[in-house]
């Protein structure tokens, strides 16, 4: 992002102020398209400044997003007793995705003994841990592959996943909203878990809650 255009500055202003900012409300407040607003939240968002959510941005702060590796220890337990719940929901002999996050990856770990699955993931840190397991065949989704935890974004890896039907999908997210919308901070994994969602005839979601790790079954 060369330059911070005047409208761009005002967003980033505004979302310091309440801590999150919608697009429909900006597009009102500044009379212009919903399109153009999404324009300028994903520049902003590129460049670091914004991280965005469903429906709009949030202004990043320490507490929102944990590094990867700070991830995996965090609630340790509790993401391997969801992990297991969650896998025996999966059937043997089925297809399954399993998209970003480490609790995703401890279904992986619970997926290893299974028999005759087929996985198809975004995550190269699940095609890890299921590549030697002898009666799962892992499929790798192209894309663009993030330094920070391993995951596979972008519209390659949208296009990927459309080319499947599958019987489960497993999804993780940093939050819910109450419409059932998944959140997270990269508009480019919202985008891939919605694909998914819809390529699935059957959706676990997996998140962190103030009450603990929890996973929601789903059919569509």
């Amino acid at each position: 992002m060369d330059a911070v255009s005047p409208r761009q500055t005002d967003i980033l202003r505004m979302a310091r102020q309440s801590g999150r900012v919608g697009v429909d409300d900006l597009a009102l407040q500044f009379d212009v398209t919903p399109q153009t607003i999404r324009k300028d939240l994903n520049e902003i968002c590129d460049a670091g400044l914004l991280q965005r959510v469903h429906g709009g941005a949030v202004y990043p702060s320490g507490a929102i997003n944990y590094a990867y590796d700070a991830r995996r220890s965090l609630a340790a337990e509790e993401k391997r007793r969801i992990g297991a719940v969650a896998a025996a929901l999966i059937p043997d002999n089925s297809s399954v995705i399993l998209n970003i996050g480490t609790t995703t990856e401890q279904v992986a770990f619970a997926l290893r003994e299974r028999e005759g699955l087929m996985v198809i993931t975004n995550n190269i840190n699940v095609a890890n841990i299921l590549r030697e397991s002898p009666s799962t065949e892992v499929i790798i989704a192209g894309g663009l592959v993030r330094r920070t935890d391993g995951g596979i974004v972008g519209e390659a890896t949208v296009d990927f996943i459309r080319q499947f039907k599958v019987d489960h999908a497993v999804i993780g997210a940093s939050a819910i909203d109450e419409d059932g919308a998944i959140l997270d901070y990269d508009y480019r994994e919202v985008r891939v878990a919605q694909e998914i969602i819809r390529h699935a005839r059957r959706t676990i979601a997996t998140r962190r809650s103030a009450s603990g790790t929890s996973a929601t079954s789903m059919s569509w």
